[in-house]
């Protein structure tokens, strides 16, 4: 039994002024509640009461170390049951850490749907294209691609995926002869992202077919958003997400290239991480059960369309 425990053992015994009805009381047998007392009396180095076969009073040292105890008792008591009312409430920052490109694309109305239903939650939100550990750097969760996870004691969830494709922008291509065919892209420059989504080849596949083709670049980030810019005013052709380009595909900015070949990894998929499933606070579990319902809501009226 550990101090705090053999603090509330002693006020109980007082209270009841039993140690029989005390041990009922606390769920625990006499011989733990005499023990306790006993190595309490040891402890302090006085006798806190004065026993007989019937009868059990408070020594003088009793009766002052009682005042003292009750008192951290029941602070304890009004400590406890706070922790415990915000363990089952969503309050307090949730500290978390999202992919920039996907937060860009999928966060925004997400985090305004949790603030609206979880308003006692703040969030404190840091973007990173790189490996991140969730423990080491006290995230409560994680918006990530799998690259960016280090510790195996993470658990992830699959979100969604991003599907990608091979863009350039008009000014680029201007004077160039289209790509027909994945091998014709030997003959273009990239942008590329660096450690990400992209990878040193990009691999197509058309019905049986598969084709493998060098990722040529001269320009290279760690910021897709960036690389749509760059790719937009010409400085080559780019591997980025649909979701992130369709107005520029709209608007003329940008030309899908190669849309008949299929990228075979072609898409980022998109994981929810977290640290652990055991004593959960309820603003971690109200996050990730409002961002699972939220994708799984989406992709359910995706395929409805």
């Amino acid at each position: 039994m550990d101090h705090l425990e053999t603090l509330r053992t002693f006020c109980t015994v007082v209270e009841m002024q039993s140690f029989t009805h005390a041990a009922n009381a606390l769920g625990i047998s006499k011989t733990v509640v005499s023990r306790a007392i006993t190595g309490l009396e040891t402890r302090l180095g006085v006798r806190l009461f004065q026993r007989t076969t019937r009868h059990l009073a408070l020594t003088e040292s009793g009766e002052e170390f009682y005042g003292g105890c009750s008192r951290v008792v029941a602070e304890l008591d009004v400590l406890e049951a706070g922790a415990g009312e915000r363990a089952r409430e969503p309050a307090g920052v949730l500290r978390l850490v999202a992919h920039t490109t996907a937060a860009l694309i999928e966060l925004p109305p997400l985090i305004a749907g949790f603030r609206a239903r979880y308003p006692a939650v703040q969030l404190e939100l840091t973007l990173a294209e790189r490996t991140v550990d969730l423990i080491k750097e006290a995230f409560d969760l994680g918006i990530v691609l799998p690259f960016m996870l280090t510790s195996e004691l993470t658990i992830t969830r699959s979100l969604c995926r991003l599907p990608l494709a091979v863009v350039g922008s008009p000014s680029y291509l201007q004077g160039r002869r289209l790509p027909q065919r994945p091998n014709d892209l030997a003959a273009f420059r990239f942008v590329t992202i660096l450690a990400s989504i992209s990878e040193p080849q990009l691999r197509f596949r058309r019905g049986g077919e598969q084709i493998a083709v060098p990722l040529e670049h001269d320009v290279s980030t760690n910021n897709a958003a960036l690389n749509k810019e760059l790719v937009v005013s010409g400085a080559g052709l780019g591997v980025l997400p649909l979701t992130m380009v369709g107005k520029e595909l709209d608007d003329g900015r940008l030309i899908h290239l190669l849309p008949d070949f299929e990228l075979m990894s072609g898409d980022a998929e998109l994981r929810l991480a977290y640290r652990d499933r055991s004593l959960m606070t309820a603003k971690v579990r109200a996050f990730i059960d409002y961002t699972t319902s939220y994708f799984d809501a989406r992709a359910a009226q995706a395929g409805h369309a």
